[in-house]
This record gives C-alpha cells, sequence and structure tokens, in this order.
C-alpha cells in the first residue's frame, strides 16, 4: 500500500511539475533585429506573441525581411518569409519614428497585408507626414497625403488607457520616453491576462535628459515587478560608458543602465527585479562596442540581474 502510494504521489509531483514548466512560458519572442545601427540587415524589430500562438505583434520594425529569414533559418518559426510578414505579423507598435526603427516597415509595405500600426501620436505623425507620402515613397496609410493606398490603419495610443493589439490577444498601454530632449521616443506595456512584458524604445537617462520620463514609468511597472506579473523588459544600451555625456544622443550606457534598474529596485524589490529577464536592445555595434558593452553589463551587474542578449532569428521564451 504505501508503494503504490509513494508512486502515486511521484506521479502527481510529476504532472505538478510539467504544468508548472509549460505555465512558465507566457510570451514568446523572436528577434528580427537587436541592432541599434549600421547593419541594415539587423535593426531594432521584434516579435511577441502569446506563448503557443504565432499572432504577432512586431516590436518595431528596423529590420523585417531579413530578420524572418534568419528566424526561419533558425527554426524558430514555419513558413514562408511573405506568409510570416502577411499573416503572421498582425501589426506594428513603432516606438519612434528614427530609420533604425521603422525601415523594415516602410521598404516592405508593398508586400505586406492590410494591419495596423499603434503609435502615440508624434509618430503617427511623422509616419503620415514623412515617410508614407508620394515624395518619398508611397502612401500605404489610411490618413494624409491622397491618393489613400490605406493598407495601413494608424491606431493613435493614449497615455490614459489600454488599447487592444487586434488579433493577437493582447493589450497595449504607452509611456512617452525622452529621446534626447525635446525628442521623444516610448514605452509599450503589453498584456495578456494577468501577465506584462514592457518594451522601452530608445531612451535617455533622466538624470542626463533632465526628464522622470523613466521615474514615471519605474513607478507604475514597480507593483507589477513586486508580484512578478512583469515577465520581461526590454532596455536599450546602445554606448559603452566611455561613450561622452555630450555625445549620448539620448541613449543609455552600462553605467546609467545599472543606475534606472537601482531606482527601479528601490521602488519594487531587489529579489523580485532578479527574477525577470532583461533584454538588452540597441547596442550600436561600430568599431568594438558590442564588446565592451557586454563585459561592462557584466562586470558592472552587482545587482545580479538576469541580462540576455539577443540574436537574430532566436527564440526567446518569457
Amino acid at each position: 500500500m504505501k508503494t503504490i502510494f509513494l508512486r502515486l504521489c511521484i506521479f502527481l509531483a510529476g504532472i505538478v511539475f510539467v504544468i508548472s514548466a509549460f505555465a512558465q512560458n507566457h510570451f514568446k519572442i523572436i528577434p528580427l533585429g537587436v541592432y541599434g545601427g549600421s547593419d541594415e540587415s539587423n535593426l531594432s524589430a521584434y516579435l511577441l506573441s502569446v506563448h503557443g500562438t504565432n499572432n504577432f505583434i512586431c516590436m518595431d520594425a528596423g529590420t523585417l525581411h531579413d530578420g524572418i529569414e534568419k528566424a526561419i533559418e533558425e527554426k524558430s518559426i514555419n513558413g514562408t518569409e511573405p506568409d510570416i510578414l502577411r499573416n503572421d505579423i498582425k501589426g506594428y507598435l513603432i516606438s519612434h519614428p528614427h530609420l533604425d526603427h521603422v525601415a523594415g516597415l516602410i521598404i516592405n509595405s508593398p508586400a505586406d497585408s492590410s494591419k495596423n500600426i499603434y503609435a502615440l501620436p508624434f509618430c503617427l505623425n511623422t509616419l503620415e507626414e514623412k515617410y508614407f507620402t508620394w515624395e518619398s515613397w508611397a502612401n500605404f496609410g489610411d490618413e494624409g497625403e491622397k491618393p489613400l493606398l490605406k493598407k495601413y490603419h494608424y491606431v493613435s495610443l493614449s497615455e490614459d488607457s489600454e488599447t487592444v493589439l487586434q488579433n493577437t490577444g493582447m493589450m497595449v498601454s504607452a509611456f512617452e520616453l525622452s529621446h534626447a530632449f525635446p525628442n521623444k521616443s516610448s514605452a509599450f506595456l503589453v498584456r495578456h491576462d494577468s501577465d506584462f512584458v514592457l518594451y522601452l524604445g530608445d531612451t535617455g537617462a533622466d538624470t542626463i535628459e533632465q526628464s522622470n520620463r523613466l521615474k514615471l514609468l519605474w513607478q507604475y511597472i514597480a507593483p507589477l515587478v513586486t508580484q512578478l506579473q512583469l515577465k520581461g523588459i526590454f532596455i536599450e544600451v546602445s554606448f559603452p560608458d566611455e561613450q561622452p555625456k555630450d555625445k549620448l544622443f539620448g541613449h543609455l550606457t552600462p553605467g546609467l543602465f545599472f543606475d534606472e534598474m537601482k531606482i527601479l529596485s528601490g521602488l519594487s524589490n531587489l529579489s523580485s527585479l532578479q527574477k525577470i529577464p532583461i533584454i538588452i536592445t540597441h547596442i550600436k555595434p561600430d568599431g568594438d562596442n558590442e564588446n565592451k558593452i557586454k563585459k561592462e553589463l557584466v562586470s558592472g551587474n552587482t545587482i545580479k540581474l538576469h541580462l540576455i542578449f539577443p540574436q537574430q532569428g532566436s527564440l526567446i521564451k518569457l
């Protein structure tokens, strides 16, 4: 009898372990591009979906075609590049309109299908007035210079409300960031049920930008960190620490990144923050910058954060 009971306990424990292991994967991410410059085939773009689906929102769109091809090569996604572009990507979240975040969207627009572009108004205005015009390219939007091809529908986000990301099962809240004041960028807090992912576009540190935008964001997400509802943070570190402060152009260094993470840990708690994967984005690979940045992040990680350095096309599960 004891043997049967023991075997039953082991069997049930195995079931619990499998269920718990499965439940830990709330989101999947496929980086289509990870750099912040120089390599036009590998610029900021991250596919995000709920675990178990291929209904992706694309967070920024610096590179699409080459990134999809790399993801297929890495077996992170199945299908052909045209089908994935047209059918699996359900829409775009654009943090700001700099070319390294929108070039893939613009170049691939003739081959794309109809879908939404979600962004704060300042970003949509630039897409409408500077890029999707007949002088620059063609107006694939549903607003602006006529004739309108109406392939993309502009969805203006508000900092005061949550917006449905159509056909993905996810919602998004937007937060304005400072990116070399007075220029702006955005952060996106994406939610599925009670689980969240935070994606920051380009951003400077509050101390450099003379801003409180990051602090306001940290205050907002602190309870999600404490309760372990936040499953991942995407944040840029563009330059090594040797970069002069007057040449940061609205970006972070490893030292500034850790300063911000210490502020966030103070508003939440360090033990919870240590459990949350932090994906480092937008490294500028000029010269030996990439190696320097990674070494400085590893050596400077005295608070033992869980850092991830994404690779183009390689699947990340959160």
